[in-house]
């Protein structure tokens, strides 16, 4: 299925996953003008169920590797640097996996390799703000519109199923073969220890912890999201497609 995008600038593709409930219109904004300005175009899709994406949210991830590549291939890209947060961060590792020939690097935030010992008050937590938000009569009109035909109502509560979260991907880096990293906020513990497990899983992989953030990195120190993400692809050896 190919995906909505929201694009600007012009250079070696850079693709920006946006967290569930948004689109890749309300993410991403600032490190979309920082990258935009130094030579890349910057990619930001709406995953299925969001945004103006359209298409069914059973076994959601099964779909979303194939979904970022049919809309990769609409476009024409041939490889692009690649970084999400939360199911954004799922997307992108289950893509960078799938096709690697496609993915100059990897950079995710906010996913879990394992579950965690609370994950089930967490995701009780989780579950209440959603019901709390489904009452807010101010916030329920803003993402009728922003998500347009899809049932985003739908789409949150479905992130509560016992079987959304696939841990057995995430915990499973052996196919990963691209450079990456993994950045977390310090303000979430279970996501530091995540980070380390990270390491451990895949001893190369790059870790940034981020000052002053929590689960949203991009979101919550969006300028050091942005000088963080560019050191590290600038350290790589990597080609624009364009000129070549």
């Amino acid at each position: 299925m190919i995906l909505h995008t929201t694009i600007l600038g012009e250079g070696f593709p850079l693709v920006l996953i946006h967290s569930g409930g948004m689109t890749g219109v309300t993410e991403y904004e600032e490190q979309s003008e920082f990258f935009s300005q130094r030579n890349f175009k910057v990619i930001r899709p709406d995953l299925r169920g969001h945004g103006q994406s359209e298409g069914p949210i059973d076994q959601y991830f099964s779909h979303c590797a194939e979904d970022l590549h049919d809309t990769l291939e609409d476009l024409q890209i041939e490889k692009c640097h690649i970084a999400g947060v939360s199911i954004g961060g799922i997307a992108a590792l289950l893509f960078a996996k799938k096709y690697p020939d496609k993915v100059a690097s990897l950079t995710f935030s906010g996913i879990f390799p394992i579950e965690p010992a609370n994950w089930e008050e967490l995701s009780k937590q989780e579950a209440d703000q959603y019901e709390q938000l489904f009452k807010n009569e101010e916030v329920v009109p803003i993402l009728d519109e922003m998500h347009g035909k899809n049932d985003w109502k739908a789409l949150l509560r479905s992130f509560q199923e016992d079987d959304f979260y696939p841990f057995n991907e995430t915990g499973d880096l052996s196919k990963l073969c691209v450079p990456a990293l993994c950045m977390v906020g310090e303000e979430e513990e279970n996501e530091i220890s995540v980070a380390l497990s990270y390491k451990q899983l895949k001893p190369d992989i790059h870790l940034s912890v981020i000052p002053f953030a929590g689960h949203l990195v991009h979101r919550d120190q969006p300028n050091l999201y942005s000088q963080t993400l560019y050191t590290f692809i600038e350290s790589l050896d990597c080609k624009d497609p364009i000129k070549e």
